[in-house]
């Protein structure tokens, strides 16, 4: 059913008409609701490096909502389209996809015009032709549904971005079916740390459907069914025997579904955003999975509501891009992918100019740093730049490359920098003290450029 999204619908001008209408009434109801008319900026005056010295005379509130013509599907860009120009202190509500709804396209599109707009696939054509980092209908590796690249005006390389979260919610079902629910998917799949290691010996990718409750009653999600990954045949004819491409509808008439899966299990819900980040400077195309200097893939569940990020600007404008969204996920996302769940975020975007970062802690800053109320999390990788490390070859030697080992010693070199650099430690203080009072994580071993993550809580320093 054309829902504003098809062109050869006889009535597609009345359809999209009434998509504009309806994205535009959605819009004045954020605009009057208690956040706005508090004046979002109060929610995250506590913390952060430092308020922003110069923002807008006027800070506004923006909405980017998520359809065909509004994201990129897998990769990054520095020369992509801006879907929106903001200011230094403006606030933009961004709308984000997951690109696993298509495992349950009865519960996560049907029913709502921007997915359906970008899943939109038929013989004849698709919402979203390129997927991936390649040309044409994107044959590369990149699987993430991103919305924007929003353009942040004065940004200019070797500036710093903060992105701060100031919400995060639910997308919540817009089958009638299943009204005041949102659902999720987690497919445990052939890139993930597992797949060889099954205890039978044999390989197979089962991906497990989990609902949520969208009205934010309950905080916990529960899984409904699982299966096992037939052989799906793409609108196009072609057979696809492995998760190997984004957006392949899955018929459930060839699937068997098993209702008695984690019967009891309670998983905490903790939204957040896997894919955040700005678009570097090496290459025209850059595949989405791979995390790097300028953010991206990073998968750290910390980059949720509260949190503020720091990214190094590598292009003018910064271009700032959101997705790959999670309802949860523990660290490592060992399986694949975590709970893969359309969300809407809410940020400020604050943008440090170089000159006015002497002193501070992200004076210097080349990685993406997550900070929280309590904490500095500085995020590590196999290789800090991949695509500078690497050479020509970058884009596929990463996935041959990365390992635990490598990634952990990065993060140990910008923990040690930033103690010494921000807290004014001698490298044996800071060596000491990353021994006893800094935790070490593995953030993700399934995304090309591992990562390792170290924390420090804010409360052991002097004030």
């Amino acid at each position: 059913m054309c829902r504003g999204d098809d062109p050869s619908c006889a009535d597609f001008e009345i359809h999209h008409r009434q998509f504009v209408e309806d994205m535009a009434r959605e819009r004045r109801a954020f605009l009057a609701s208690a956040f706005a008319a508090k004046g979002g900026i109060a929610a995250m005056a506590a913390g952060g490096v430092a308020l922003p010295k110069k923002v807008s005379a006027v800070t506004r509130h923006h909405h980017l909502p998520a359809n065909a013509d509004t994201v990129h599907w897998g990769y990054f860009s520095r020369n992509l389209k801006p879907q929106l120009e903001i200011d230094s202190g403006d606030f933009a509500t961004i709308e984000t996809l997951t690109h696993q709804a298509s495992d349950d396209h009865e519960r996560m599109i049907e029913g709502d015009p921007g997915a359906e707009s970008v899943y939109l696939w038929t013989k004849d054509r698709k919402g979203v032709m390129r997927r991936g980092a390649g040309e044409g209908d994107g044959k590369g590796l990149g699987v993430h549904v991103c919305t924007g690249p929003v353009l942040v005006r004065g940004a200019e390389p070797g500036d710093v971005l903060e992105v701060r979260i100031v919400d995060v919610t639910l997308r919540p079902s817009a089958n009638p079916q299943f009204r005041g629910l949102a659902f999720g998917s987690n497919a445990a799949a052939n890139w993930g740390f597992h797949y060889n290691d099954f205890l039978t010996g044999d390989t197979r990718e089962v991906v497990t459907i989990y609902e949520l409750d969208a009205t934010g009653e309950r905080n916990w999600a529960r899984a409904i069914y699982n299966f096992r990954w037939p052989e799906v045949m793409d609108p196009f004819g072609v057979k696809h025997p492995t998760i190997d491409y984004p957006g392949l509808p899955v018929d459930h008439a060839l699937t068997t579904r098993n209702w008695d899966v984690l019967k009891g299990v309670r998983i905490p819900v903790r939204p957040h955003f896997g894919v955040m980040g700005l678009a570097p400077k090496e290459a025209d195309d850059v595949n989405s999975v791979p995390p790097s200097y300028t953010g991206g893939n990073i998968d750290n569940w910390r980059i949720g509501k509260g949190a503020s990020v720091y990214y190094p600007v590598a292009v003018s404008g910064a271009l700032l891009s959101v997705g790959d969204p999670h309802a949860s996920q523990g660290d490592s996302e060992l399986c694949g992918t975590a709970i893969e769940c359309s969300l809407t975020g809410t940020f400020q975007v604050i943008l440090h100019k170089a000159g006015e970062l002497a002193g501070t802690p992200i004076e210097g800053l080349d990685f993406p740093m997550i900070e929280t109320r309590d904490e500095w999390v500085l995020q590590g990788f196999s290789y800090p730049n991949y695509l500078a490390d690497l050479g020509a070859a970058a884009q596929s030697a990463i996935f041959q490359k990365s390992s635990v080992d490598l990634a952990m010693r990065d993060a140990f070199r910008k923990m040690r920098r930033f103690l010494m650099t921000a807290k004014n430690l001698t490298e044996d203080e800071a060596i000491s003290l990353m021994s006893i009072a800094v935790d070490f994580g593995i953030t993700q071993v399934v995304d090309g450029n591992w990562g390792v993550h170290a924390i420090v809580r804010k409360d052991i320093f002097p004030t």
